[in-house]
């Protein structure tokens, strides 16, 4: 197994940025493919972004397009979820999850279901 931890969550200003970082122990960072989420209302997991294994792919959830990059760095088993022109709508806690199953289609990536390993979360909070 993995383990997650997130950091680098505060308080700003609507159209700030912030960037995000999830550190990973515990296993081959590089087996690993990563994705942001943040807690809905409901208590699932709304998709962010996500990276897969070699950094060569990423993918976006159509409300942050343009305004949010996912980066990762495996030789210091980091991952950078890098926030710009931030909105009070992202407020949330956002949470770094890896995976390590055999998928292919980029939407595979986009599931909650596909990751079986959480951080506990840092929060984001975006003020009008």
């Amino acid at each position: 197994q993995v383990d997650l931890t997130e950091s680098g969550g505060g308080l700003v200003e609507a159209g700030g940025s912030l960037t995000l970082s999830c550190t990973a122990s515990g296993g081959e960072f590089s087996d690993y493919y990563i994705g942001w989420f943040y807690q809905g209302p409901g208590k699932e997991y709304e998709f962010v972004a996500s990276i897969r294994r070699s950094g060569t792919a990423t993918f976006y959830a159509d409300s942050v397009k343009g305004r949010f990059t996912i980066s990762r760095d495996n030789s210091r088993n980091m991952v950078y979820l890098q926030m710009t022109n931030l909105k009070p709508e992202d407020t949330a806690v956002y949470f770094c999850a890896a995976g390590r199953r055999p998928l292919q289609h980029p939407s595979s990536f986009k599931s909650f279901l596909a990751y079986d390993f959480w951080g506990q979360g840092t929060q984001v909070t975006v003020s009008p």
